[in-house]
């Protein structure tokens, strides 16, 4: 489980390149991708 949601958010680009200068802001990053992630997941299924 843990490998397929890492690959999910390997296929958001600000994620995967750590170009943040604040880890704030990487962290904030990782939360839009999941939420978008999920979202779409949710909406495709139902």
């Amino acid at each position: 489980m843990v490998e397929r949601t890492l690959a999910w958010l390997c296929k958001h680009r600000r994620c995967v390149r750590d170009d943040e200068t604040r880890p704030g802001r990487h962290e904030a990053m990782v939360h839009v991708a999941t939420i978008m992630t999920l979202s779409r997941r949710l909406i495709h299924t139902s």
